[in-house]
């Protein structure tokens, strides 16, 4: 909340106001057909108890949001966000249906009316309700594995079968600390022994103390040629103040000697071989790459130099922007790997179909996409951030064969 001005918080608690005078206002047409005046009287207060308290806790989190430890402002603040978003869209979706029905009620009898519209108007605001609850406490964690398949004249035949996991968007100060829950994902990845692991950024929220304890978990991860990362725009600790330009720095350093610590190497700019059986691929990452807001950290043309000779390269670069801009007819990359989107943690996938409002901002973001015998995979991500949920959109783990 750091980022938003007293302004726009206003401007928030009064939007949460206008929308539950007006769901109140509906809903006194429901509860007047209750012969129980002391139940009627407890829904009333209730609903107006959780109005007040959120707008309240709102404005005392802006005021006091300098002074609470970073680790327990990330946990309030997504909070009051999971809080918000579970009341106001139901809320929303109730306004719109019930009075849709109500104005347009002359299709029905009066008698109808009294059933019909109580009873959807209730409908439209609880299943809407249920559906971000589980979004929040199930769907948020419930890992999927993708498997695809790239074929690919470029792939060097000592290398047909190379399995490769792709995971990006950790943002482990989401987790707060509960190491659990990503042995789940770290258990699967391994049963799937991959050859190699690659990372594609967004290990952080902002703050190296968020990696506390996490190496134990992030050492498990096991790859027969090697395990491979690059930053995304999160890991520069770019979101926050901070007092000196040296603290920022020892921050950035902090965040990059953690791979080392897990056993990844982090690509910064850089391009490596794997050889097999006198055979080589090139394995490519640049760092964050973005369109603004976000910064361009990373230079391709460096990072191509020392494998430009070596016909199959895969290329690690956070965001799916830097795809169409400079690579695709630009060089001769195979495989791309991205995170960054994460679907926007909301969406449909139905069998080939998907969809998410992300779409609207980028055109690539998510899944398997090709132009010509060049690919780019965009990874849902495995963590989260902002909203604690995922609806339609649950954290990925993409499992890519590669055959000649």
């Amino acid at each position: 909340m750091r980022s938003f001005s007293n302004f726009s918080i206003f401007l928030l608690c009064l939007a949460i106001l206008v929308i539950d005078i007006l769901a109140f206002y509906w809903l006194q047409s429901i509860t007047q057909l209750m012969n129980m005046p002391n139940l009627r009287l407890g829904i009333h207060l209730a609903f107006w108890f959780f109005t007040i308290g959120l707008i309240t806790s709102i404005g005392i989190l802006k005021v006091r949001l300098d002074n609470i430890h970073p680790q327990r402002k990330h946990l309030l603040v997504t909070s009051l966000y999971g809080l918000t978003v579970s009341s106001f869209i139901p809320k929303i979706i109730f306004i719109i249906i019930i009075s849709f029905l109500y104005f347009s009620n002359h299709v029905l009898s009066e008698k109808e009316s009294l059933i019909v519209i109580p009873v959807i108007g209730l409908l439209a605001g609880f299943l809407p309700f249920f559906v971000i609850i589980y979004a929040i406490f199930k769907a948020l964690y419930r890992f999927k594995v993708h498997h695809l398949h790239i074929k690919t004249k470029h792939a060097p035949a000592s290398f047909k079968g190379l399995k490769i996991v792709h995971i990006s968007d950790l943002h482990l100060g989401s987790f707060n600390f509960r190491y659990h829950i990503l042995d789940r994902a770290v258990h699967l990845i391994n049963h799937l022994e991959p050859d190699l692991i690659f990372f594609t950024g967004d290990l952080v929220n902002n703050f190296a103390w968020e990696l506390k304890g996490w190496g134990k978990v992030m050492d498990k991860l096991e790859a027969k040629k090697g395990k491979f990362a690059v930053l995304g725009n999160h890991d520069y600790g770019d979101y926050s103040s901070w007092a000196t330009p040296q603290l920022k720095q020892s921050n950035f350093e902090s965040i990059k000697y953690f791979y080392k610590k897990i056993g990844f190497r982090l690509l910064l700019n850089e391009g490596t071989s794997i050889h097999k059986d006198g055979l080589e691929i090139a394995v490519l990452g640049v760092e964050n790459w973005g369109n603004p807001p976000f910064k361009k950290y990373g230079d391709l043309d460096k990072a191509l130099k020392p494998v430009q000779h070596i016909p199959f390269k895969i290329l690690l670069s956070h965001d799916p922007t830097h795809w169409p801009e400079e690579v695709v007819d630009h060089t001769d990359i195979c495989l791309t790997l991205s995170g960054h989107t994460h679907g926007m943690q909301a969406g449909v996938n139905l069998k080939n179909k998907q969809w998410s409002p992300i779409k609207y901002k980028y055109k690539h973001w998510a899944g398997l996409h090709r132009e010509s015998d060049q690919y780019l995979n965009v990874n849902r991500g495995l963590g989260w951030l902002g909203f604690p949920g995922r609806l339609g959109m649950r954290p990925e783990i993409t499992c890519i064969d590669i055959s000649t």
